[in-house]
């Protein structure tokens, strides 16, 4: 694991986008990482219906999802909107 890329333990549902935003801190920069509910869906192999749920199907595959963004960031894996995407 890369020390440089740092995930505080703030997370939320982002409902314009359908997804749960994470964030994560490198060189002082932060950047929005996502994952989005269906892919967490299809993770849990459950329909998730409240942000509750949500959540905690996050918090379930926090550390794979936050080493699939870390993998993504070195690679430089950013949308046009400077975003990083997980599945």
């Amino acid at each position: 694991m890369n020390q440089n890329i740092l995930f505080p333990d703030l997370q939320q549902v982002d409902t314009e986008k359908c997804a749960v935003r994470f964030d994560a801190q490198q060189a002082g920069s932060l950047i929005a990482c996502f994952i989005s509910i269906v892919d967490l869906e299809k993770r849990e192999r459950v329909a998730l219906n409240t942000e509750e749920a949500i959540l905690a199907a996050f918090a379930g595959n926090r550390f794979d999802l936050e080493e699939l963004a870390e993998e993504a960031i070195e690679e430089e894996g950013f949308n046009a909107s400077g975003e990083i995407w997980v599945r």
